[in-house]
């Protein structure tokens, strides 16, 4: 036994000549349909409508949703691979795909079979934007401390909220919403948290602001509000109260694929400190012949790999149906992979020199 894992046979990585075949199609659509528009995306702050359409032709929104809600019925690898090819050429269109996973997730998991089909096929077929409005002004990572209320009044609910940092924010059709339909409880403060499904076009829901980052700047985050929106009954996804742990199983799920996002950024800043290192030359050598540039690639190389392996065996563990093992693994791998993200980045912006300095882009773009 390895703690907290209950047998060695829980360390392994399953992967099939089918998820290499899904790989190589991501990666060819990304590099030839998709790298050309990323510079001009970044600055304009969009993602083009062709790099959209040819995205769902792909089927590259909804590619571990079921078949009979429009996906594709892929596994967890199969999502975190294509997260990972996503994020290796344009991290905002990632996020993009992530966050509409991110809105299916708890429909799927604990709506109705009328929500099913109504929310989650259009979104899984790339017809509809979606976004998960949780995050408040008070309340970010402390769910329990929320806010937002949702009164229910005559057979529907009044939902008042206040969200901030919702990715997809501003263009989503529809909305998972979090509020509270009745108080916390002393030594129970997650209690009295519900969960809704909110089309963008119901009165009184709207878009205060586009939130500028500092990067994924073609990624729309956007601050929101919701003023006596009324929501019909049959919109609370699963039952009333439940919200919190609903939140929390989504987050559970969506791990390994932000850890998929993570080994993606690494990768490109190893592929794109390592392509420099040989065509930069100083002091009539190649970068790559000084000790210190070999250094970070060598860091660099060991760590994104390691992070690869440790991300693909918690999707394997998802696999596999050992959720406990998964939630861990993935946990594990969300850490350690945006660990080594930053690491690479700094370290390819490094060895870039001025040209990482002004700004990495060009590079990580056109190789």
């Amino acid at each position: 036994m390895v703690l907290p894992f209950k047998t060695m046979e829980a360390f392994n990585v399953e992967i099939s000549e089918k998820h290499e075949l899904f790989r190589r199609a991501v990666r060819e659509f990304m590099e030839r349909d998709v790298a050309p528009y990323v510079e001009k995306g970044e600055k304009e702050g969009q993602i083009p409508k062709e790099v959209l359409e040819k995205a769902k032709e792909l089927g590259l929104y909804g590619v571990s949703v079921p078949e009979e809600y429009g996906g594709q019925g892929g596994d967890s690898l199969m999502t975190v691979i294509a997260q990972e090819e996503m994020a290796r050429v344009w991290a905002a269109l990632s996020t993009r795909v992530a966050v509409g996973g991110l809105f299916m997730t708890p429909i799927l998991l604990f709506g109705s079979e009328e929500q099913r089909k109504k929310y989650v096929t259009p979104v899984a077929k790339g017809d509809k934007v979606a976004a998960f409005a949780n995050t408040e002004p008070q309340a970010g990572s402390d769910v329990a401390g929320m806010q937002s209320t949702a009164k229910k009044v005559n057979g529907k609910y009044i939902l008042n909220a206040r969200k901030i940092f919702i990715t997809n924010g501003g263009i989503a059709d529809y909305y998972v919403v979090t509020a509270r339909t009745s108080p916390p409880e002393p030594n129970a403060r997650w209690k009295g948290i519900s969960m809704f499904v909110v089309e963008r076009e119901w009165k009184g829901v709207k878009v205060l602001n586009r939130i500028e980052t500092m990067g994924l700047k073609a990624s729309n985050t956007a601050e929101l509000a919701f003023e006596d929106v009324e929501v019909p009954a049959e919109n609370l996804v699963g039952e009333e109260g439940m919200g919190f742990k609903y939140a929390m199983s989504t987050f559970d799920a969506s791990r390994v694929g932000v850890a998929g996002q993570a080994l993606g950024v690494a990768q490109a800043a190893l592929e794109k400190m390592t392509n420099y290192s040989v065509q930069r030359s100083a002091f009539g050598s190649p970068l790559l012949g000084f000790q210190m540039v070999q250094e970070k690639i060598a860091e660099t190389l060991t760590e994104v790999n390691a992070a690869r392996l440790v991300t693909y065996w918690a999707a394997t563990l998802y696999n596999k149906g050992m959720t406990n093992e998964a939630i861990i693994a993935s946990s594990m791998a969300k850490y350690f992979a945006t660990e080594v993200a930053e690491r690479a980045a700094i370290r390819a912006i490094t060895v870039h020199g001025g040209y990482g300095v002004a700004g990495l882009l060009p590079f990580i773009t056109k190789g």
